[in-house]
């Protein structure tokens, strides 16, 4: 499938964007058509491409419930991402970001909830070394760390703007642009750290899950203290998707999985 994957212009400016505030947002788009491929066929793998899809049901009924989610989804993180990593411990370090596609009305109506509409990493290497220094739990030895951001669609196939995963294998460094990633909760300080965004290369290679279900998660590799690589990413308007469909709504977990001396 071919579909349009939001890349960044190079700019003397650096980038900048806004969490809510889209308004404010300094992000120069060249949309390029890219192929992707279908990872249903193709199985990549965590350790290769940087991401895999896995099954995973959970005992949350309503995903947009805070308290719900806060009581029993971090716990659910932890258990999945050891299993998927053989990490010796994994940290949740944010509570759940829920996401929801423009066509659902509901697009901004919480902190952070618009769809991330250009090809970017969460964070760089060094803003993911200063998450890792503060996370590790004081007088413990860790040989390496990974961050992991762990992405599920909750409101059923087909989903309208999907998400598009780039081989990290197929990234070259100078294909990252720093950028500052800013947030401006409702009512409080904003606050920011240095991300990555993304410019066009056409060795890139994109993947996609069709019609994924609520039992099914993507999970991607965001940081590696061992290798520097991480997984870009990007929502896209789905063309294979039927018109009036359910709008996505998401929700992604980030966490720190550790090695131990």
């Amino acid at each position: 499938m071919d579909a349009t994957i939001a890349y960044v212009a190079r700019s003397e400016a650096r980038p900048c964007y806004y969490a809510n505030d889209h308004a404010r947002d300094q992000v120069p788009l060249d949309p390029r058509t890219m192929p992707l491929v279908d990872g249903r066929s193709a199985a990549p793998g965590l350790d290769r491409e940087g991401f895999a899809c896995l099954p995973h049901a959970s005992a949350v009924a309503d995903f947009t419930d805070r308290a719900a989610v806060a009581a029993v989804y971090p716990d659910e993180i932890v258990t999945l991402v050891r299993q998927a990593t053989g990490a010796d411990a994994v940290i949740v370090t944010a509570p759940g970001i829920v996401r929801f596609s423009e066509a659902s009305g509901m697009a901004g109506s919480r902190d952070n909830s618009h769809p991330a509409r250009f090809a970017h990493i969460d964070a760089t290497a060094e803003t993911s070394a200063q998450f890792a220094a503060s996370t590790v739990p004081e007088g413990q030895s860790v040989r390496r760390y990974a961050h992991y951001n762990v992405w599920r669609a909750f409101s059923g196939a087909p989903q309208d703007v999907s998400l598009a995963l780039c081989d990290m294998t197929s990234v070259d460094p100078a294909d990252r642009m720093e950028a500052d990633a800013i947030f401006d909760p409702p009512g409080g300080p904003e606050w920011r750290f240095a991300s990555w965004v993304l410019a066009a290369n056409p060795a890139h290679r994109w993947h996609w899950f069709a019609d994924l279900s609520r039992d099914e998660v993507l999970i991607f590799q965001s940081s590696s203290s061992v290798t520097g690589m991480a997984v870009p990413h990007v929502a896209f308007d789905n063309p294979a998707a039927p018109a009036g469909c359910t709008p996505r709504a998401s929700i992604e977990m980030r966490c720190i999985a550790l090695w131990h001396d």
